[in-house]
């Protein structure tokens, strides 16, 4: 989210432009998504996962002979294609870690398991603007400064790729994800019918999940990459710390549905978060901006259990197309490059003709999370079960 600011800076961008590094970025998940899938099933979920964490560390190193163009559009979409590079990375890590974390223990927990999971990710999300900024001067932007950050980056990322290498990881496999589900001994009669498919397109559930995932990967995307802009918006000092309050939110968010989700069926808790979420999204429209930026905190949280809500309830019952299934809802993480996108060029339309966004443009832009909430709502209330059996 710090870089959309930064390189609309230095390369002189319209709003519009400067969100297509995240579009750069989320596009790898459609074009590597099913790809990811066949690699995964032919080297296993460890050794994926260690290609995947070398492919983004070098992203990372390409961001260094990108920062030092700064000030020519070459630079501008060499940048792009760096981020592209570390989304594919990102592609097979995601296929790779997300099935695993799932398929790991019960399904009924797997929401739980990955906001645990969640706790690291999204302290990045924090951590990453603020190491970013003692290097760079958001509202002043030198992006020849840069190759040190990325250098380091980089450097962290192969090193975690070294460790997972050395690390024993077993291999896991969903139920009824054999050849030959009556073979395994499997009574599950979901199970049994999976096997009777010949595509992953024919699981409804599936497909409505993907939606689920692709719209919720773009709202959760959306405040993390804005923040900083609205902050400059607003006028408030140091707006790079505003982008924290979002993975702030997400991190108290895990720790309590860690304990929540004890009590809690996840597909209930889903229903109540995407609740919340909806009264947080009509207070940032409504309320004064200089107070409306902290409900970023409250949409964090309540982001903090919809992606392994939604995974878990789009995967479960899928046996034998267990991967490609996977493959198919990473596709959806495209929707982090869609929503914030479409946000940009809402606000070029909103604002007036000759300046600069004013707060108030951002929320009117920001109605855009209303329809998004609502279709995850449906999907936890009712979408979730599409075309499988009644009990």
């Amino acid at each position: 989210g710090i870089m959309v600011p930064i390189l609309e800076t230095a390369f002189s961008l319209s709003k519009g432009m400067s969100y297509l590094l995240l579009t750069a970025t989320f596009s790898a998940f459609l074009i590597f998504g099913r790809p990811s899938g066949v690699v995964i099933q032919r080297i296993g979920y460890k050794r994926s996962m260690v290609i995947a964490l070398l492919i983004m560390a070098l992203g990372m190193l390409l961001f260094i002979p990108s920062a030092r163009m700064s000030g020519s559009m070459a630079g501008f979409y060499m940048f792009l294609a760096a981020s592209f590079i570390g989304g594919i990375g990102n592609t097979l890590l995601q296929a790779a870690v997300n099935p695993y974390v799932t398929i790991c223990g019960p399904i009924e927990k797997a929401a739980q398991r990955m906001c645990a999971m969640g706790i690291m990710n999204k302290s990045a999300w924090y951590l990453g603007p603020v190491f970013l900024s003692l290097f760079i001067d958001v509202k002043n932007p030198v992006l020849n400064q840069a190759h040190i950050p990325f250098g380091i980056a980089a450097g962290v990322i192969a090193l975690l790729a070294v460790l997972i290498f050395f690390v024993s990881l077993p291999e896991v496999k969903a139920a009824g994800e054999e050849e030959d589900p009556k073979d395994s001994g499997s009574g599950n009669i979901e199970v049994l019918v999976a096997s009777k498919k010949t595509s992953v397109l024919q699981f409804p559930h599936l497909i409505l999940g993907a939606i689920a995932l692709f719209i919720y990967v773009g709202v959760e995307t959306l405040p993390m990459a804005s923040a900083i802009d609205f902050a400059n918006a607003i006028g408030l000092d140091n707006p790079a710390q505003y982008s924290g309050i979002v993975s702030i939110g997400l991190v108290i968010g895990y720790i309590i549905s860690i304990f929540l989700l004890q009590v809690m069926h996840q597909r209930k808790a889903l229903i109540l978060f995407t609740w919340v979420a909806l009264l947080a999204s009509f207070s940032l429209i409504l309320l004064p901006a200089r107070q409306a930026i902290y409900c970023f905190g409250v949409l964090g949280f309540s982001h903090s259990l919809m992606w392994g809500a939604i995974w878990a309830l789009a995967i479960d019952k899928l046996g034998k197309f267990t991967k490609s299934g996977a493959s198919l809802l990473v596709m959806a993480i495209v929707g982090g490059a869609v929503l914030p996108l479409i946000f940009g060029f809402v606000l070029d339309f909103v604002r007036s003709i000759g300046s600069s966004p004013s707060a108030t443009d951002f929320q009117k832009a920001y109605i855009l999370f209303i329809p998004c909430y609502l279709f995850i709502l449906y999907y936890a209330l009712s979408g979730y079960k599409a075309g499988l059996r009644k009990k």
